[in-house]
């Protein structure tokens, strides 16, 4: 434990691997000293077709036993309703901003969306394939992606990206 409180615990990108937001979240505010500020962003995407199509190409195809439960593996279940972590921090705090924005990526075709996703919320998915699988898998994806993404008037196909942002600021 620090000698002193924290006057600022930021976390971007990171809270939403984590399970429990209804305790994690006041615990963290907690942590704070008098006047401190919770600042956090994660990305909301678990309902986008992105990530709802790796659930699904998870649990249809002969790699699903590696895979486990296509939920687990795609977390959800972890993030909260934006006015749900408001509701969290609001009787604790003297000022609390929620809001959800989305970002629209730009994306040359279904592979360029793949590689966007590869780092991050595909990787619990292709962690547990072997060698013969992945590129399997990634194929089955990949198809469902250029179905699950319409091309634009230019050709190109738009990754949404929503982000849900709180900063909550503790009583000085």
């Amino acid at each position: 434990m620090p000698e002193r409180a924290p006057d600022l615990i930021f976390a971007n990108a990171v809270l939403q691997w984590l399970p429990d937001h209804a305790t994690l979240l006041p615990q963290l505010f907690g942590l704070l000293a008098p006047g401190g500020v919770l600042a956090v962003q994660m990305p909301d995407n678990l309902a986008e077709p992105s990530h709802r199509l790796m659930r699904e190409v998870a649990g249809a195809g002969p790699w699903s036993a590696a895979i486990g439960d296509p939920a687990v593996a795609g977390r959800l279940g972890r993030m909260l309703e934006p006015t749900a972590y408001y509701d969290l921090l609001a009787p604790h705090a003297a000022e609390v901003d929620v809001w959800r924005t989305t970002y629209h990526h730009r994306m040359a075709d279904a592979a360029a969306i793949v590689e966007w996703v590869s780092a991050t919320g595909l990787r619990p998915f292709l962690d547990p394939l072997d060698t013969d699988q992945k590129p399997r898998f990634l194929a089955a994806y990949e198809r469902a992606i250029a179905e699950g993404y319409l091309l634009r008037s230019d050709g190109r196909r738009l990754l949404a990206f929503p982000r849900v942002f709180i900063v909550a600021r503790k009583p000085g």
